[in-house]
């Protein structure tokens, strides 16, 4: 079933330089990008993405690193594209990560594990609006006709 999904950049993966070999990792399983940009994310949007643990002791310390610096925001598209972005990008520890995964290979700090992947279609669905409403592109890519 083909899905759509948000991924985050994180401050730490822009300030190091990784975001082109992350990238580099979605398009090469085969996912279509369909949106990507790169933004400040303000304490109203970070409120906005992680309503769920704005209650939450970490919440803090997790608000201060998100609006640091940038963040590159990315949709992707693809055959269980949820499912398939989690396994790439790994365990949210990084240090608990399996080697071969965004987070196991480039992580070595839970709060600043470089990445983030929509967790349901439904957190899926609610992210893409909040981040690209009204943004996000229809197109054929000529690969799938390889990976399909």
């Amino acid at each position: 079933m083909k899905q759509q999904t948000l991924v985050l950049l994180k401050p730490d993966a822009l300030q190091r330089g990784l975001i082109g070999k992350i990238i580099a990792r979605f398009e090469a399983k085969g996912l279509k990008l369909i949106a990507l940009k790169m933004i400040a994310v303000d304490e109203e949007l970070a409120r906005r993405h992680y309503v769920e643990h704005v209650e939450k002791e970490f919440f803090p310390e997790l608000l201060q690193f998100i609006i640091a610096a940038p963040v590159v925001a990315m949709a992707l598209e693809g055959e269980k594209a949820v499912e398939v972005v989690r396994t790439l990008i790994g365990a949210t520890d990084p240090l608990a990560a399996l080697p071969g995964t965004i987070r196991g290979d480039f992580g070595l700090n839970l709060t600043k594990n470089l990445i983030h992947g929509s967790d349901s279609p439904q957190s899926a669905a609610r992210e893409l609006e909040t981040f690209f409403a009204g943004e996000l592109l229809n197109y054929n890519l000529s690969l799938n006709e390889w990976i399909e």
